[in-house]
């Protein structure tokens, strides 16, 4: 297969660098491991500071790049290496098998309503449920079920339910070859992980919820369609957040500001306090740093909505018998003192982690922090050690949506001008295969 471009990464990054090389008549490769495009993005409730639907602004742009003539999607697939060759790039993937066939499938979710088996639904934070065989989420591009089989009995049902034929059991993983010009590494980031903190539960206490999650439960299309306790049902009258849960701790191996956490928690402080007006709202911090272009005026807002910020350090989560969460708490503006606070639900502001190492895939240069090295972060911040080979957003270290699409567009740009001094496009017009 022959390309201009190839874009690893289908979240917000990849889907700006895309179109924006798109747009310029370059015939792009989009990869996403995943089942959909959209990233971490499309699961937002809203975004900072300016409170738009998350899903209103990125849907639409995943509509774009699905529509856009030169642009060809493989989402579940893998780079199992690229290098250079002949003067471009060489890139080696692997299809992984849904289970269904792609050509075949409608989207037509008849498979879904016949399969018997529940399972935790992971685009929802395991909050909700979904089949063994489902189309990924309710806007999900492409809108092609996906069947697990570690999660199948084999039953037949969805088989059987197909109107198309479309259920493969014996699909087998598909290794392509693909040459283009130049690349763009836009894989983005993935949340620190709560299990190994065992000091806030080790992720066994049920009403102890990563930033993530609640994002589902603040979304109106979310696994409640409320905000609700995961243990019982019961709707919160007291929440806390913990920030730093895992940004500038050596405990957590995170030694770094993810930068985001500050903002998102007071974005879901806000929102939290409209959609539950009576809930008393804390947020326990180190430090607050509202960067951005209207950031401090954000967290002055919130403030003023009467949610409480209180410098301190939780050094401890434990729950009672009915599962309320109970934090111990240094007081860092009350001489150091130490108190136990009772909660409904408690969130952790989790910090940011790189999505994917790679380390034995791609020689490019990865810093000590495990995220893709900039050769000039300042001047250049897309440009990696691999001539034509250029990264955006959180695959370069954490940011928030803003400065990713800058970067985005950067790298775009940079690959562009690469490509135009190698020559290119050199794919005909009428196909990118």
């Amino acid at each position: 297969m022959e390309f201009d471009a190839i874009v690893i990464g289908g979240g917000i990054a990849g889907i700006e660098a895309a179109l924006d090389l798109a747009d310029q008549d370059f015939k792009v490769l989009m990869i996403e491991s995943d089942y959909s495009i959209g990233g971490k993005m499309i699961a937002l409730s809203k975004v900072f500071p300016t409170l738009d639907c998350s899903s209103c602004i990125t849907t639409p742009k995943m509509s774009a790049v699905a529509h856009h003539d030169n642009i060809t999607v493989f989402t579940y697939t893998d780079v199992s290496s690229l290098k250079e060759k002949d003067g471009g790039l060489e890139a080696v993937l692997v299809r992984k098998p849904r289970y269904v066939d792609e050509e075949a499938c409608t989207g037509c979710m008849l498979c879904e309503y016949a399969c018997p088996v529940d399972v935790p639904h992971e685009f929802e934070g395991g909050l909700g449920v979904r089949k063994a065989i489902s189309v990924p989420f309710a806007n999900a591009i492409p809108q092609i079920a996906v069947l697990n089989l570690d999660e199948c009995i084999l039953c037949g049902a969805c088989e059987k339910a197909c109107p198309t034929g479309a259920v493969d059991f014996l699909q087998e993983p598909v290794e392509i070859t693909v040459n283009a010009g130049t690349a763009i590494i836009a894989t983005g980031y993935s949340m620190v992980g709560v299990e190994p903190k065992k000091q806030y539960g080790g992720g066994r206490l049920p009403n102890v919820l990563s930033a993530l999650q609640m994002e589902r439960l603040l979304a109106p299309h979310g696994p409640y369609g409320k905000v609700l306790r995961p243990s019982d049902g019961k709707i919160p009258d007291n929440i806390a957040y913990i920030q730093c849960a895992g940004s500038r701790d050596k405990t957590w191996g995170v030694e770094y500001c993810s930068r985001v956490c500050c903002m998102y928690t007071i974005k879901q402080t806000m929102l939290l306090s409209g959609a539950l007006p009576l809930a008393d709202i804390t947020s326990f911090y180190m430090d607050i740093r509202a960067f951005g272009k209207g950031y401090e005026q954000f967290y002055q807002n919130a403030k003023a909505m009467g949610i409480q910020f209180i410098k301190g350090k939780v050094a401890k989560i434990t729950d009672d018998e009915e599962h309320n969460p109970i934090l111990r708490v240094e007081m860092i503006e009350d001489k150091g003192q130490v108190v136990e606070q009772k909660f409904d639900l408690v969130i952790l502001s989790l910090g940011m982690l790189p999505a994917w190492d790679p380390s034995g895939v791609i020689p490019v240069k990865i810093d000590h922090e495990g995220f893709v090295e900039s050769v000039d972060p300042k001047a250049e911040p897309g440009v990696t050690s691999m001539e034509g080979v250029y990264v955006c957003g959180a695959a370069s270290g954490p940011k928030d949506i803003v400065d990713t699409i800058v970067e985005a567009g950067a790298a775009a740009m940079k690959a562009s001008k690469h490509l135009h001094k190698m020559g290119y496009p050199r794919v005909p017009a009428a196909s990118a295969v």
